[in-house]
């Protein structure tokens, strides 16, 4: 009887442990996007990069003390312990490697190390064009582009909505990415997540621009926008007068010489910068 009490116990322990294996086997695995979250949740607010200069204070030991440059290869150099790797780090975790460098190499047996920022250049994105004040401004790894451009003073009102982030590569390929400020500002917007980086640049262009004028309720000079219809065109300019035509409607635009050739448009063409749109008088 006692045998028997005793396998029962078994199964009673053991059941539960193999249910509990079956299930983390079974279970699937993370996928790419939420990895990806997970390491953007961890990434330090502020990154140590080439170019920053930054404090070193070693608790108790004022002869460590030292105010240096992050090189270009990530590392800061460190009295007895020689380069440092801390690129990409916070400072706070780029203190703590330089403690286990000094406590590794036997130099100190409980070192106690901060780290200061004095003056970020990595972390730096430049904006030119048709904004408040042009420069570099200094970005942390949560700042928005909309966030940006208030710092540079917002963008002018001959600034254009379509602007570009143009970012390089390891090999210092430029590429010229568009972004529609408008679909920014719009929260019902599908608009991918753009993470700023230092050394970026925001150009932000002049708007180009469209003229209509003849037989329309507001004949004037009007921003041109992406995408923009004759028909559309029209309508921002209120519409045709009752004595307006829209089978007698002009469009005037410069060839590749320069040249200025009037031809008629359909309704759903696309207006190009610089056009000259005239509405004439209906015949009847």
């Amino acid at each position: 009887m006692a045998f028997k009490f005793v396998r029962r116990s078994l199964r009673i322990l053991i059941l539960p442990t193999l249910l509990a294996a079956q299930w983390v086997m079974a279970a699937p695995p993370a996928s790419p996007q939420s990895m990806s979250d997970a390491s953007d949740e961890r990434a330090p607010t502020i990154q140590l990069g080439p170019g920053d200069t930054v404090t070193i204070n070693v608790y108790g030991q004022p002869d460590m003390n030292a105010s240096v440059y992050v090189a270009d290869d990530g590392t800061v150099p460190v009295n007895l312990a020689g380069a440092v790797k801390v690129g990409g780090m916070s400072p706070d975790q780029a203190a703590h490697a330089i403690e286990d460098a000094l406590r590794n190499g036997g130099f100190f047996k409980n070192p106690q190390v901060t780290m200061t920022v004095t003056q970020s250049r990595s972390s730096r994105v430049s904006v030119l064009g048709e904004v408040g004040t042009a420069g570099r401004y200094t970005v942390e790894s949560n700042t928005t582009l909309l966030e940006l451009l208030a710092q540079a003073g917002g963008m002018k009102d001959t600034a254009s909505t379509l602007i570009y982030l143009i970012r390089a590569d390891e090999s210092g390929k430029a590429t010229r990415y568009p972004i529609n400020t408008e679909a920014l500002q719009d929260p019902l917007g599908d608009v991918p997540t753009l993470q700023l980086k230092g050394g970026d640049t925001i150009l932000v262009p002049k708007a180009e621009h469209y003229y209509i004028y003849g037989e329309v309720k507001q004949p004037n000079m009007y921003r041109l926008e992406p995408g923009l219809t004759l028909v559309e065109a029209i309508v921002r300019a209120g519409g045709l007068t009752p004595r307006g035509s829209n089978s007698r409607i002009e469009v005037q635009r410069k060839d590749k010489d320069g040249r200025v050739i009037a031809h008629k448009m359909r309704q759903n063409e696309a207006i190009e910068p610089d056009d000259i749109i005239r509405v004439k008088e209906s015949i009847f």
